[in-house]
Parts: structure tokens; sequence; C-alpha cells
């Protein structure tokens, strides 16, 4: 991928959260009686205030790192940095746009909010279905065979994109946003398969997908005329008529117990672990650096701005990933 088509891929913005799943349903007007408020109170993100984009650490602290790595067991856990080029967006990167993120006490609670959310989601889908693997998804699926020995990619992300470009073994630990689950039988379904049927069962929005597309991408406060699609329609499960929900952790919802428990096994048989991309401002991703600093495991950081662990990292990096990580490999003779 050329740098003016990642350019071009990273302004997708807003139709590529696939209806910002994490965009709560109480952030615009919705006809009739409002969604259930109670829950987690759930951060708002946007750029971090203060904070210094675009520092590039030296080539010998770049040097460092890959020395740390070199020839051992690496847990690398990644956050939304990684997918910015293929024009996925970040939280709290310097274009993340503020937004607040549904909870799942939103999307469980009230038939309205759950319709603004699968409107949204119908809307953003094709083009997140899009997404590619960008250079840093490529570079450390490289990595994992030249320069250290992955115990897992442990991912924040729910695109995918890991496992397009070859890295292995990936834990989702947020899930995935092309599969589809319902609440009440826990069946899994497609998310491809649940966007041709909620086309068909709303002909009028399917007619108009490019254009409510395009002002989707225009208003990225919330503002977009599908936000006022509260006549849309979506399926129960087929098999038991429960509830529907995309097969990511929203706020106020906890990972799945199994992988969250493959994580920590990936971490324990780690000798260094590696972030990438994540500011790990959410407990979800920080206290896997909080258990590598009890077993004693050193913590390579690399991020693009500041993230909550600094203090706790062995070698805290900057710069963005797909150029360090390419210059990683580069240092193996095979990049």
């Amino acid at each position: 991928m050329s740098s003016s088509t990642e350019r071009e891929a990273a302004r997708a913005g807003p139709a590529a959260d696939v209806g910002r799943w994490f965009s709560s349903a109480t952030s615009a007007p919705l006809d009739g009686p409002g969604p259930t408020r109670g829950g987690p109170r759930s951060p708002a993100w946007g750029p971090m205030a203060g904070a210094e984009y675009g520092r590039q650490s030296s080539a010998d602290q770049l040097a460092a790192g890959a020395d740390i790595l070199r020839d051992r067991a690496v847990a690398v856990l990644t956050g939304a940095g990684m997918s910015t080029a293929s024009g996925l967006p970040d939280y709290r990167g310097r274009d993340a746009v503020p937004r607040s993120p549904m909870t799942y006490q939103e999307f469980m609670g009230h038939d309205l909010a759950r319709r603004r959310y699968w409107a949204r989601s119908t809307v953003g889908w094709e083009q997140f279905n899009r997404a590619r693997p960008g250079h840093a998804h490529l570079a450390l699926a490289a990595l994992g065979e030249e320069l250290f020995t992955p115990t897992a990619v442990i991912t924040q992300n729910v695109d995918g994109l890991h496992q397009a470009a070859g890295s292995d073994p990936v834990l989702d630990l947020h899930g995935r946003l092309d599969r589809v689950r319902c609440q009440q039988c826990d069946a899994l379904s497609s998310r491809s398969t649940l966007h041709a049927r909620m086309l068909a069962m709303n002909p009028e929005l399917a007619a108009r997908l490019p254009a409510l597309a395009a002002d989707a991408a225009q208003a990225p406060d919330g503002d977009a005329e599908v936000d006022r699609t509260s006549s849309f329609r979506y399926p129960p499960c087929p098999l038991c008529g429960g509830i529907l929900k995309p097969d990511v952790v929203f706020f106020g919802e906890s990972a799945r117990p199994e992988i969250v428990a493959a994580a920590f096994d990936a971490l324990e048989r780690a000798e260094v672990l590696l972030v990438l991309g994540s500011s790990l401002t959410v407990q979800s991703g920080l206290r896997f650096v909080r258990a590598a600093g009890r077993q004693h495991t050193p913590v390579v950081i690399l991020n693009d701005g500041p993230t909550r662990a600094d203090p706790d990292a062995t070698l805290r990096l900057h710069g963005r990933l797909e150029v360090v990580l390419e210059r990683w490999r580069q240092t193996t003779g095979l990049g």
C-alpha cells in the first residue's frame, strides 16, 4: 500500500466504525423513550490532552528494542494504532474523534438503542469489511518468524487484520466484528449474512446506502442522517428469538473468560511483553503490563502518543508502528 493510499484510507473515518459501535445512543436525539442510562460511566474518547504526537525514538533506542526481542518468546499486545493505516479509527490518537462509547447496558436495555446501533452499523459495514492489513500488520507477522517467537498476538482490535496478515496465534481479546452472537443461546453467526438480511428488511435504507455512508463520513460527531433512522428494523436470533449483538465487548461487559485465560497463559510463557499501538488507558490491556511486572517480564512499549503504562516500561519507544516494525525487520537481514 502506498503512503498516499494509506492517507486516503486513514481518512475513511466514521463509516469504518461500523456505526460507531462504541458511540453512545444517548449522544444523539432519538424518538420515543430514551435508552437505559444505568451501568458503568463510560469514558469519552478523543485525542489525549497534552500528548506529544509525532515523536520518533533514536536509531540506538530502536536497536535496543530489537535486541530485547531477538530470539526470545514474546507476547504481543496490540491496540487500535495498529489499524489506523487500514482506514479504521483509533480512540485516543492525534486524529481520534471525541465520542462516548455505547455500553452493554444501553444496547441490551432498549430497543431504540439497538435500532440506532444496527442502522449505523449497516451503513458502515461494507467499508469496514473492505479494510485490509497495513504495513504494520504485515511487518509484525514477518517479525514473528524472523526476529522472535510469538506466544500469541493478544489484540484489543476487533477487525481480524492480524489473522489476515498471517500472525499466529491470535487472541481476539475484545471479540470480532465480523461475527454476531445471540445473547440468549450463545450461537455465533456471520455478520455479512446478517448485513444482507437487514438490507432486505430495510429497502429504503438499502437504496440510499452510498449517500448515507457519505453523510456519516462527514458527520463524525453523531449528526449523520442515519442517526435519525428510528424506524430501522433488525431481526432476532433465527434459532431462539433472542437478541443479536456483534461479537465484541462493549463497555460494561466482560471479555470471554476463556480468551482472557489464554492471554494470561501466553504472557506466562513469554520472556518479553511487546505493546504496540495501545494507550493502555483501560484496564483490559493495562492488566497485562501489570502482570508482566509482577512476573519480572521485560516490557517494551511502542506507541505514537502517551500510554498509561509508560512508567512501567522497560523500554519506551515512540514512532509510527509501520516505520519501526519495518526497521526491525531490516535488522534481521530479511526485511
